[in-house]
C-alpha cells in the first residue's frame, strides 16, 4: 500500500501529468460555464485524444475536467439563472437571487470555497473506504435498489417547500415523462405517438434546460433589466469565502451526504445538490430566508455537488459500475487508457488508483483558484441588460440541446417543455421535484422489473429482502413524521441569528 502511494506520487509530479491535467481544468472551466454543455459532454469531447496517451497523463487530464466542471457550472447558475450541468440546479435558486442584489460576487465566492472544501472531503472519504465499500455495495440487491429510488420520489413531497401533494404530483408527473420511449425489458415504446424521435426519450439535457433554462430567458425578454438590480457588483469574493468558514458545520454535513449518496450508482448528480439543499432547508435555523437569497442555500449544494465526485468514484473504481453517466465516460476512458477498473485495478494497479484520488484533490485546490481568479470580470456580466443577453442565451440553449441526438426534435422539445415550465414558474409550482422524477424513473423502472423477474413475481419474497424492509419502513413512517416535524418547526417562532 505504501509502495502504490509513494509509487501515485511520484507520476503527480510528472510536468507532462501537470500539463494534461490543466488542459483539463482549463477545457471544463469553458465548457462549464456555457450551459447545458457540462458532464457528459465534456468527457465525450475528450475521450478521442485518450488513445495515445499515457495512463497517468490520461487520469490527470479526466480527472482535472471532472474537478473544475464541478465549479465552474455554478458561473451560468449564479450569474444568469441557468444550470451549468444538472450539479448546479439548487444552487440557482439563492445563488442567483444574489446576483439579482448586485451580490454575485459574494455568491460565487462561497460557491468555489464551499466547492473546494467539498471535493476534498470526497476525495478523503474516497481514499479512506475505496476497499471497505465493497461489502456494502455487494450487500444492496435490486429490491433494497428499488425502495430506496422509492424511497428518493416519495422524500421529494416531504422536503419541498409548500403543498406536499404538489411536490410529489410534480416528482411523479417527471417520471412519467421519463417513460417516453422504449421500455427497459420489453420492445415496446410508450407515448411515442408515432414519432421517431421519441422512440429514444427525451434527454436530461433537454429536460433540465426547458424547465430551467427558458423560463429563465424569456424573463429576462419581458423584464428587459439587467440581471442585477443594481448598476453595480456588491459584496466581494472574501466576504463569500468567510461565510463559507462561518458554516463550517453545515459545509461537512453536506459533503458527507453528497459522498454517501454519490455512492450509490444511478442517483448522480442531478439529485444530489436538490437532497442537500432541501436537508440544510430543514435543519438550520432561519430558513424563511431560502430561495430569497440565502448565502447557505448556495454552500450546501455546492459543497454536496462536488464531495459527490469522490462518491461516485468508490462504485466505479470498486466494482466498475459508474456512479452516474459522467463517471460511465470516466469508465470509458480508463479503459481506452488500458485500466480495468474494479477489484482487478485495486490489487493490481493500485497505484493508479491512488493517482486519481491524488489527481482528485490537486486538481479541485487548481480549479478553486482559477475560478476565484476569474470570478470578478465575469459577475460584471450581471449588468448587461436582458434583451442584449437572452438572444445570445437562446442561441447557446439551441446548441445545448440539439448536441443531445443531433435531431430538430431536440429543439423543439425544449421550447415545448420550456413554455410548461414558464408556466410553472408563472404559478409557483415547484419544478424542481419534476427532474428528480425524471432522473429516478429509469433506475426505477429498471429496478422493478430486474427484482419481479428474480423473485418470480412474488411480492411477499421481494418485501422480506432485510434493507428493502428498512426503506419501506422509512416512506411508511419516517418520511410523513418528518413532514410533520418540519410543519410544527415553520409554525415555531424562529430565534433571530443564523446557525449551520
Amino acid at each position: 500500500m505504501l509502495e502504490a502511494a509513494l509509487s501515485a506520487l511520484v507520476h503527480l509530479w510528472s510536468i507532462e501529468l501537470w500539463f494534461y491535467m490543466l488542459l483539463g481544468i482549463v477545457g471544463g472551466l469553458i465548457i462549464g460555464v456555457i450551459p447545458g454543455l457540462g458532464g457528459v459532454v465534456g468527457m465525450a469531447l475528450y475521450l478521442p485524444f485518450l488513445f495515445s496517451m499515457d495512463p497517468y497523463t490520461g487520469i490527470g487530464m479526466l480527472v482535472g475536467y471532472i474537478a473544475v466542471g464541478q465549479t465552474s457550472d455554478t458561473f451560468p447558475a449564479v450569474l444568469i439563472g441557468v444550470p451549468g450541468s444538472a450539479g448546479s440546479q439548487a444552487t440557482i435558486l439563492d445563488g442567483y437571487a444574489l446576483a439579482r442584489k448586485g451580490e454575485a460576487a459574494r455568491a460565487l465566492g462561497a460557491s468555489f470555497s464551499s466547492s473546494l472544501l467539498g471535493g476534498v472531503f470526497g476525495a478523503a472519504v474516497l481514499l479512506l473506504v475505496i476497499v471497505a465499500a465493497r461489502p456494502f455495495i455487494h450487500a444492496l440487491k435490486s429490491p433494497d435498489l428499488f425502495m430506496f429510488t422509492m424511497l428518493g420520489i416519495a422524500a421529494v413531497g416531504v422536503l419541498v417547500r409548500g403543498d406536499y401533494l404538489l411536490g410529489l404530483t410534480s416528482a411523479l408527473f417527471g417520471v412519467m415523462l421519463a417513460t417516453v420511449g422504449g421500455a427497459p425489458a420489453v420492445p415496446e415504446y410508450r407515448f411515442a405517438f408515432g414519432e421517431l424521435y421519441l422512440y429514444d426519450g427525451l434527454h436530461i439535457v433537454v429536460v433540465a434546460l426547458g424547465l430551467f433554462a427558458v423560463p429563465e430567458a424569456l424573463e429576462l425578454l419581458i423584464k428587459r433589466t439587467p440581471i442585477s438590480r443594481h448598476g453595480r457588483v456588491k459584496g466581494g469574493l472574501w466576504k463569500g469565502f468567510k461565510e463559507t468558514l462561518d458554516h463550517k458545520f453545515l459545509v461537512w454535513r453536506s459533503s458527507l451526504l453528497g459522498t454517501i449518496v454519490g455512492a450509490i450508482p444511478g442517483l448522480g448528480a442531478s439529485v444530489v445538490d436538490w437532497i442537500a439543499y432541501a436537508v440544510a432547508l430543514r435543519t438550520v435555523k432561519d430558513s424563511e430566508g431560502f430561495g430569497q437569497g440565502d448565502i447557505r442555500g448556495v454552500i450546501a449544494p455546492e459543497s454536496a455537488n462536488n464531495a459527490k465526485e469522490g462518491g461516485t468514484l468508490i462504485p466505479t473504481l470498486v466494482l466498475g459500475i459508474p456512479g452516474s453517466a459522467t463517471a460511465a465516460m470516466l469508465l470509458g476512458g480508463l479503459i481506452i487508457l488500458g485500466i480495468n477498473p474494479g477489484p482487478e485495478m485495486l490489487d493490481q494497479q493500485l497505484d493508479m488508483t491512488l493517482t486519481v484520488v491524488w489527481a482528485l484533490v490537486i486538481a479541485n485546490v487548481i480549479a478553486c483558484v482559477v475560478c476565484f481568479s476569474l470570478s470578478d470580470p465575469i459577475s460584471r456580466l450581471t449588468n448587461v441588460r436582458g434583451e442584449f443577453l437572452a438572444p445570445v442565451l437562446i442561441v447557446i440553449f439551441f446548441a445545448a440541446a440539439y448536441q443531445s441526438s443531433q435531431h430538430l426534435g431536440d429543439i423543439i422539445a425544449m421550447l415545448g417543455i420550456g413554455v410548461f415550465g414558464y408556466v410553472m414558474r408563472l404559478l409557483a409550482w415547484p419544478r424542481a421535484p419534476l427532474i428528480i422524477g425524471f432522473v429516478l424513473a429509469p433506475g426505477l423502472e429498471r429496478y422493478l422489473h430486474l427484482s419481479m423477474s428474480v423473485y418470480d413475481f412474488k411480492w411477499m419474497e421481494f418485501l422480506s429482502v432485510r434493507i428493502t424492509g428498512l426503506f419501506i419502513l422509512l416512506i411508511l413512517i419516517g418520511l410523513p413524521a418528518a413532514r410533520l416535524l418540519g410543519i410544527a418547526r415553520n409554525r415555531r417562532p424562529h430565534s433571530r441569528g443564523s446557525s449551520s
